[in-house]
């Protein structure tokens, strides 16, 4: 108790000191700095980080964002943080690119290192502004520097030793399977956020934030990163430089798009918090302006949209072709005889459905008729098999491919594919229920 009131005891003004000490002399290191060049190492990002996020978090305590003295220094700690979360994202993947396996390389780099510079530039534009702030605020600044040896960089010419294997590892080919499939959902619903090429500004201002905002991105992040922890724990347990190399090629395309999702939800924070609508307040506008005056809004948003987002549409789209590759190496395959829908055959409704039940799967499945083969997953193959069926009076046909696909066709064909003989839906059984 003694040890306690001694703590609080501490007047908000040395406290204020303490807590900014680490946080200042970041800033005023970096203030030195004239090019986005200078090295911005993960561990100079980890240190603007954690300092940054104990001053925030000290200054809401004692209601700094109901200050208008000391509200625009909370904003700065908040700026700084977010963007030194989307430096550090970034400069992961950057450090790690050489392993991931990836297409088109050279053109991420490049784009990579230009987002880079301009989150660099923002802080080193941030830094004189805050060390100013405080010493309106009368914090001390530190008196000490730090310098470049404070800030090494990860790498070095040195690898220790690989002597644990994972390629004699059973892969326990069901998991891969699983997480192929997770893949595979993933980048069929980020298909509604889609960016498939580069767009002006207008256009981004109207999908940021209505249809394209940090609550979205971090919903995917979540899953991205479950999938990659799935991977590490039932897939592989080693790094990426032996081993399965389609495998640790999946690895590096769930990987890329994970940092990448987290880069972006921090900038969309930023944001939408910090830079879009910051409240009805006049020293709430006066704040947001003073802060889009450091750090642009439309430069934030085209490495936000322009970079990050089109990379991870790539990625994921090229993630899901070599997911489907990996999946169709890896599933139980069987053949299954069933017969067609009665009276109407294979129009649009039963070829949706059993469309969608190999789609929902993502394994390979074919109908065949005969000696012709049609896509499973194609409503319109199944309608042109539909045709041939009705044209030579097939009765029954056969499905081979995916089990677990042919498991459903078996349900759904044992219901009449949905439908009455008038040819309108009925219930599916309770296993089909992903097709309502």
């Amino acid at each position: 108790m003694q040890f306690e009131r001694l703590v609080c005891d501490i007047s908000f003004g040395e406290k204020v000191r303490i807590f900014s000490l680490d946080y200042l002399k970041c800033c005023k290191y970096i203030a030195h700095f004239d090019s986005p060049k200078y090295l911005f190492t993960k561990k100079l990002f980890s240190a603007l980080i954690g300092s940054s996020q104990v001053l925030e978090d000290f200054l809401d305590f004692h209601g700094a964002k109901n200050n208008s003295d000391w509200y625009f220094y909370r904003e700065l700690a908040a700026a700084v943080r977010h963007l030194s979360l989307g430096g550090y994202c970034q400069t992961h993947i950057s450090n790690r690119l050489i392993f991931y396996d990836l297409k088109d390389n050279d053109t991420f780099e490049a784009h990579g290192t230009k987002a880079l510079h301009f989150l660099r530039s923002a802080l080193i534009h941030l830094a004189p502004v805050i060390l100013a702030e405080a010493q309106r605020l009368r914090i001390p600044i530190p008196d000490d520097d730090y310098s470049m040896a404070d800030f090494p960089g990860v790498t070095t010419s040195e690898q220790l030793a690989y002597d644990i294997y994972d390629t004699n590892k059973d892969l326990q080919k069901k998991n891969i399977i699983k997480i192929a499939s997770e893949l595979l959902h993933i980048a069929s619903n980020f298909d509604a956020l889609g960016l498939f090429e580069p767009v002006g500004i207008e256009e981004i201002r109207r999908m940021v934030p209505d249809r394209i905002n940090e609550v979205e991105i971090r919903r995917f992040e979540m899953l991205v990163h479950n999938l990659q922890s799935s991977f590490d724990t039932y897939v592989i347990h080693g790094g990426y430089r032996f081993g399965d190399r389609k495998l640790k090629a999946l690895r590096g395309h769930f990987s890329v798009v994970f940092h990448l999702l987290q880069m972006i939800g921090r900038l969309l924070h930023f944001y939408e918090r910090h830079l879009h609508e910051a409240g009805y307040k006049s020293i709430y506008k006066q704040v947001q302006d003073r802060l889009a005056s450091l750090v642009n809004p439309e430069q934030l948003l085209d490495c936000t949209i322009n970079y990050g987002l089109y990379w991870v549409c790539f990625y994921l789209n090229n993630g899901r072709r070599l997911a489907q590759e990996i999946m169709n190496e890896n599933i139980e395959r069987s053949r299954i005889e069933v017969g067609i829908p009665q009276k109407l055959g294979f129009h649009s409704r039963p070829s949706l459905l059993v469309a969608k039940i190999v789609q929902h799967y993502g394994g390979q499945v074919e109908m065949v008729v005969g000696q012709d083969r049609f896509d499973a997953s194609s409503v319109l193959d199944l309608q042109w098999a539909g045709g041939k069926i009705n044209k030579e009076g097939v009765a029954r046909v056969h499905f081979e491919g995916d089990v677990r696909a042919l498991a459903d066709i078996e349900i759904l064909a044992s219901v009449n594919y949905g439908e009455d003989s008038m040819g309108k839906g009925i219930p599916l059984p309770k296993a089909l229920d992903y097709l309502r």
